[in-house]
């Protein structure tokens, strides 16, 4: 029996179970079974990689995309540059961390640009923004980061003033602000600001249509929730975790 899993806490959104599980079945391969393994600490993480000697690969998640990388053997450049891990692959012992976020971000996100999109406000700062910072750089998009608290190269929520909005008609969230099941929550802006010139993505995918997207609709926004990446995603980590 060859093991795949998510490792994260908590895990009640994850879908990542249900889609390999599905997965497996569709292509006949019984020989392969994917599990959740909530972690209170990423220090556990040896000791799950102890009790599961059959494991093959990880996909990883809030909060540990970040944290996981010093338990790395190697890790690609995309890993190093981006400093967020989402996938490794387990052989013979070692460790190798992916970023497969980056793909599945790029690949939902160009097909919806206009060349209007030219700046983008990032909502959150935490692994996944890292990889959709990557992702923006890469397509030549000025970016700025919206958190709790501002700083030198941060906007507080506050500061996202209808004037600033305005400027940045592309507004990327990367928070859990919305996800299910607190799904009367989101982020904290202008939005009777928003115009149809405006571009929504979240990365949440349940629910489909999360608060932050149903408020960008409403004022005449494109909206783009997180399920087409979420399933490149994991497609690429099943490549890599048979190359």
């Amino acid at each position: 029996m060859e093991e795949f899993g998510l490792i994260g806490h908590p895990l009640t959104h994850s879908f990542s179970r249900t889609y390999f599980s599905e997965k497996f079945r569709k292509e006949g391969l019984h020989h392969c079974r994917y599990e959740n393994f909530p972690l209170a600490s990423i220090d556990l993480l040896p000791d799950l990689l102890r009790a599961h000697p059959q494991l093959r690969g990880l996909n990883v998640t809030i909060p540990y995309k970040e944290a996981v990388i010093p338990l790395l053997d190697e890790c690609t450049e995309t890993v190093r540059e981006i400093g967020a891990c989402n996938c490794i692959s387990i052989q013979q012992g070692t460790l190798v961390g992916y970023n497969t976020d980056v793909v599945g971000f790029e690949r939902t996100l160009v097909p919806h640009l206009q060349d209007h999109h030219r700046r983008a406000l990032i909502l959150g700062t935490g692994g996944a923004a890292k990889a959709v910072e990557y992702v923006l750089s890469r397509l030549d998009i000025a970016w700025m980061y919206v958190s709790r608290k501002p700083s030198v190269q941060h906007l507080s929520y506050e500061q996202v003033t209808p004037e600033v909005l305005a400027s940045y008609p592309l507004v990327i969230n990367t928070t859990p602000l919305g996800m299910f099941p607190n799904v009367v929550e989101a982020p904290p802006i202008p939005y009777e600001a928003l115009t149809p010139f405006h571009l929504l993505y979240d990365l949440i995918y349940n629910p489909p249509e999360t608060l932050f997207l149903k408020k960008g609709a409403r004022q005449g926004a494109t909206t783009v929730n997180g399920m087409d990446m979420l399933i490149i995603q994991a497609e690429e980590s099943w490549t890599i975790w048979n190359s």
